[in-house]
């Protein structure tokens, strides 16, 4: 299989509404990908399967000065541990690299391991713990940072 990466647009809205939905307990609605299309501060990238053209991952980064916030990262189950999801975060990092950001930061749950595992492939590092950040179930997240100068 082979995956391809890029920006959203109105044409993936229903698509990346439908990958939230079946990824989080707490799913953005589709409002927040419309506007995510037009904001000059933030991107949502997608990884699509270049066999069938199907959206099987998003994320997305807004960019604060010359932080990147990442949130929402997601992949389809079935296409889960093929490394799209660290893939599609180096993509997308580089990509708002471009645009200034220096240094990332993101929350995770602390029972997510295999997210956690990814991220750190990609330079994060934990920088502490937000207590009961999650709901749904509720939960403790890990504070990561990706920072120029670790």
């Amino acid at each position: 299989m082979t995956v391809s990466f890029r920006t959203i647009t109105m044409d993936d809205i229903d698509a990346a509404t439908a990958l939230e939905r079946n990824s989080f307990s707490e799913p953005w609605p589709r409002s927040a990908f419309e506007e995510i299309v037009d904001k000059d501060n933030a991107d949502y990238y997608l990884a699509e399967d270049g066999d069938t053209g199907e959206l099987v991952g998003g994320c997305v980064i807004f960019r604060v000065l010359d932080e990147g916030d990442v949130t929402n990262v997601a992949v389809r189950p079935e296409y889960r541990n093929h490394g799209i999801a660290t893939e599609l975060l180096k993509y997308a990092m580089a990509h708002s690299e471009s645009c200034g950001t220096g240094e990332f930061t993101l929350e995770v749950r602390a029972s997510n391991a295999a997210a956690i595992r990814a991220y750190e492939k990609c330079g994060f590092k934990s920088d502490g713990i937000r207590p009961g950040f999650y709901s749904k179930p509720r939960e403790d997240a890990v504070i990561m940072w990706k920072r120029k100068h670790a």
